[in-house]
């Protein structure tokens, strides 16, 4: 698979609570120049960062970040501001101790709700997969579906793991056709990347693959 293929992919991500503007204004350049899907920021760097990008390039942030147990009214609140200050792609966090209470008539209403606060911008919902069981998995690919949302999403990177291949699997067995996938966290190398799409990722939340297409550039070996 091409380079510009995997790139084309990519959200590439910083959301250090460290991030500095110049280092966001570096990542939207990346972004640019490397032909990302997006950029993923962290909210408050979003109106600046869109005003800096203009059309050149998509902006992601993130809802609920990372933990998930906002209110809805929090997470809806958060989705319009962002959405208002020129978000163009939202990641939203569940409610993960909903999901542990077996609430999952809860995380649907929620879901609908932020994808309603999203309007016509693009949603994907996080499920922390590392701290579900493979049954809890498989009942949120199911609300995911139902929920109108484009995304499901395996991890904040933020948790104890991030993306693997058995859960892309998981989720590409469970969830709806028309629901795409999005693999983060620990993505690190051209050959995960590959094997994520492969197996039926749609795109890659990761700081990394930009770094390596840096390097093959410098090698002269694109």
């Amino acid at each position: 698979m091409d380079i510009k293929e995997i790139l084309s992919k990519c959200d590439h991500t910083l959301l250090s609570q460290s991030a500095t503007w110049e280092q966001i204004k570096s990542l939207c350049l990346d972004g640019i120049k490397y032909g990302t899907a997006s950029v993923c920021i962290p909210a408050s760097y979003v109106k600046a960062a869109k005003e800096f990008v203009g059309d050149k390039l998509k902006i992601c942030t993130v809802i609920g970040f990372p933990n998930g147990y906002d209110t809805t009214a929090a997470k809806c609140f958060e989705t319009a501001d962002a959405v208002k200050n020129g978000a163009d792609e939202i990641d939203m966090v569940i409610n993960i101790g909903w999901v542990k209470d077996g609430k999952y008539g809860d995380v649907l209403d929620e879901i609908k709700a932020v994808k309603a606060a999203c309007g016509d911008k693009l949603l994907k919902v996080i499920i922390e997969t590392c701290l579900l069981t493979d049954e809890e998995k498989i009942e949120m690919c199911r609300v995911v579906s139902e929920s109108g949302a484009e995304y499901i999403k395996t991890s904040t990177g933020f948790s104890k793991a991030g993306a693997t291949k058995e859960d892309v699997a998981l989720m590409k067995k469970y969830v709806a056709p028309h629901v795409k996938i999005k693999a983060a966290g620990g993505i690190s190398s051209l050959d995960d990347a590959v094997d994520f799409i492969n197996l039926g990722a749609s795109r890659l939340g990761t700081s990394r693959i930009v770094g390596i297409a840096k390097k093959l550039e410098e090698n002269n070996l694109t």
